[in-house]
């Protein structure tokens, strides 16, 4: 009888919160689709311009486009002002850089300052996982997680639990149990840190190896980049990307992606994105060929800037509150 209430128990916990963890609990880790992302955006010497829009925009791409495309410009001109520290009438490269830094730390410090409020701290001004797993997860304990991963009802939640745990465990750099707000940044942010590394190859071979060879497939990789795509009609989508797994992820030729092969695809070492996207938004917009930009060449292609991390993937034109 009390294997059966804790069974409904887990099941009315599940049924009760997943749709409020993480977004939705069958969707994709944000940390994963992030790093991806930055990498399917700079692939070789393609760069596919339509892809910033939609991949960037997200669900709010189809409010941008009922945007007039005056009232895209005027605010992004606005934004080009801003840019322009030095108010001499051109972008330069470092201004790009500087600005995109500045939207990427903006949006992750709301975030985590908005998660740290949500989760109330403790007195001494640290959160503990117990707090942090009721308040996100329910009543399902570490224990009755590792239970649960032996039923399919709340596999998934119980994945995720446990996930998470050995997440907080790595972004705990004194070892307490608890973290301070700048350990959480860590956790809900782990690419912004370079001792979480590790975490996030391991997270994104868990999402990716289906079969738990400790290996990633031809076949696991486009499902996991492009999940309810028919593989089998090869549309031009998965031809492109069988050819960067095989020309570009598959070092060693051997059909398959292991550890230090992820981590070169999702971490590379010498990747800046940051750099590459400045670099690509005025290689694409300067028409004068001088290396910086004038208002005129941002606005020619506000269709280019709108879908870019220069304005927040279009967030802070959509939404206006920096203006």
């Amino acid at each position: 009888m009390k294997k059966i209430f804790q069974s409904m128990t887990l099941i009315l916990t599940f049924s009760i919160c997943s749709e409020t963890v993480h977004g939705m609990s069958n969707s994709k880790d944000p940390v994963i689709e992030k790093l991806q992302t930055q990498q399917q955006h700079f692939r070789g010497e393609e760069h596919n311009s339509n892809y910033d829009h939609e991949a960037f925009l997200g669900q709010e791409a189809e409010e941008f486009d009922n945007l007039t495309q005056e009232e895209s410009q005027r605010r992004l001109g606005l934004i080009v002002d801003k840019i322009d520290k030095n108010n001499d009438g051109y972008v330069t490269q470092e201004e790009l850089k500087d600005w995109i830094k500045f939207t990427q730390n903006r949006y992750i410090m709301n975030d985590v300052t908005s998660q740290w409020e949500t989760h109330k701290p403790m007195d001494n001004g640290k959160l503990s996982w117990a707090l942090y797993r009721k308040k996100t997860y329910g009543y399902m304990t570490d224990e009755e997680a590792k239970d649960a991963l032996n039923t399919d009802d709340s596999y998934t939640y119980a994945k995720m639990i446990l996930r998470d745990k050995r997440r907080w465990s790595a972004a705990d750099v004194d070892a307490d149990g608890l973290l301070t707000k700048k350990e959480f940044i860590s956790f809900l942010h782990p690419e912004e840190s370079v001792h979480m590394k590790d975490i996030i190859i391991d997270e994104t071979m868990d999402d990716m190896d289906s079969d738990k060879d400790n290996k990633i497939s031809l076949n696991e990789y486009i499902a996991d980049l492009y999940p309810g795509l028919n593989i089998a009609e090869e549309p031009d989508i998965i031809i492109n990307e069988k050819e960067q797994f095989k020309t570009y992820r598959d070092k060693d030729g051997d059909g398959f992606l292991d550890i230090a092969e992820v981590k070169d695809w999702i971490l590379p070492d010498n990747f800046d994105h940051v750099n590459a996207e400045s670099r690509h938004l005025i290689y694409e917009s300067d028409s004068d060929a001088d290396g910086k930009l004038t208002k005129e060449e941002i606005l020619a292609k506000y269709d280019l800037f709108v879908g870019s991390q220069a304005t927040d993937f279009g967030e802070a034109i959509l939404k206006h509150d920096e203006l």
